[in-house]
């Protein structure tokens, strides 16, 4: 099992950007589909992006497309989520995932084994 540690959250201005990383340990980080979901006050976690093992595939949620970027360094074991124009909609705190099958890329949070404790992300308007 991979042990991940989000770091990078914070308050930022509406259409400004953050970039979240997310540290594996523990297992063989390039093995795993990666993802990244978010959870807003009041409201249930939902995905926000997943990149494959190798980093060739990548799939976004509706909400975040064209604006969020999601790569991986598997020398570094790390998974970032660079996050430009953001919203207030976007506040929420952003979970990073590991899962062992490719079909995680979907973004099932059922096929996502291994969590982080999460990181805070505040946009404000």
């Amino acid at each position: 099992q991979v042990q991940l540690v989000e770091s990078g959250g914070g308050l930022v201005q509406a259409g400004g950007s953050l970039r979240l990383s997310c540290a594996a340990s523990g297992s063989t980080f390039n093995s795993y589909t990666m993802g990244w979901f978010r959870q807003a006050p009041g409201k249930e976690r939902e995905f926000a992006a997943a990149i494959s093992w190798s980093g060739g595939s990548t799939n976004y949620a509706d909400s975040v497309k064209g604006r969020f970027s999601i790569s991986r360094d598997n020398a570094k074991n790390t998974v970032y989520l660079q996050m430009n124009s953001l919203k207030p909609e976007d506040t929420a705190v952003y979970y990073c995932a590991a899962g062992s099958r490719y079909s995680a890329i979907v973004g099932s949070e059922t096929d996502f084994r291994s969590w982080g404790q999460g990181t805070q992300v505040t946009v404000s308007s």
